[in-house]
């Protein structure tokens, strides 16, 4: 018989009692996950790609983007991607009053930062969580590799449909019209 462990499972409640700092508090199946403030070249990929999509929206009127909107899925799990879009369809009765999406999105946008256990969060726990909770589409940016890749919904599941190179551009079935290229989002170092 294996003991039980007791581990604390912790709570969008609990969140209140963090202090606003420059760190970032997620949970997902109610572990606490804490990183500090996204590095410089992180925030620039983030800023295009939402500069993208957020122009996209103005010339078409299809939806709404956000730069690290917090999305209450369930009190165990409540997380902070980099980029969302969500149709107007859908906004109305995602929104909560504190202006919290308290479901899925269409599309989820996470940029990797620098090492491993971060990276590990975005392609596997996030992954599944997106996958669980009904996003469409996930779109993990690599800045290192200069690279996208691009999660779509099959049947129930977010699977891997395409990796976009630096020469490749950024389209997506849920954004008529919208194509971007990736060369213009990634950071020249």
């Amino acid at each position: 018989m294996t003991p039980a462990t007791n581990r604390v499972r912790w709570t969008t409640a609990d969140l209140e009692l963090f202090p606003d700092d420059d760190r970032r508090y997620e949970i997902i199946d109610g572990e606490l996950i804490v990183t500090r403030a996204p590095r410089w070249s992180h925030q620039e990929v983030t800023g295009r790609i939402f500069a993208a999509l957020d122009n996209w929206c103005q010339d078409t009127g299809l939806g709404r983007t956000a730069i690290n909107p917090g999305i209450i899925f369930t009190d165990e799990d409540n997380v902070i991607p980099d980029v969302v879009w969500v149709s107007n369809a859908r906004l109305d009765a995602l929104m909560d009053e504190a202006e919290h999406l308290t479901g899925a999105p269409e599309l989820v946008v996470e940029v990797l930062s620098l090492g491993k256990k971060d990276e590990q969060r975005d392609r596997q726990l996030k992954l599944k969580l997106y996958s669980q909770q009904g996003v469409q589409e996930y779109w993990i940016v690599d800045n290192t590799l200069g690279e996208v890749q691009v999660y779509r919904r099959d049947q129930a599941v977010l699977t891997l449909a395409m990796t976009l190179q630096s020469t490749d551009s950024l389209t997506s079935p849920l954004l008529p019209d919208f194509s971007y290229p990736l060369s213009r989002i990634f950071v020249k170092r």
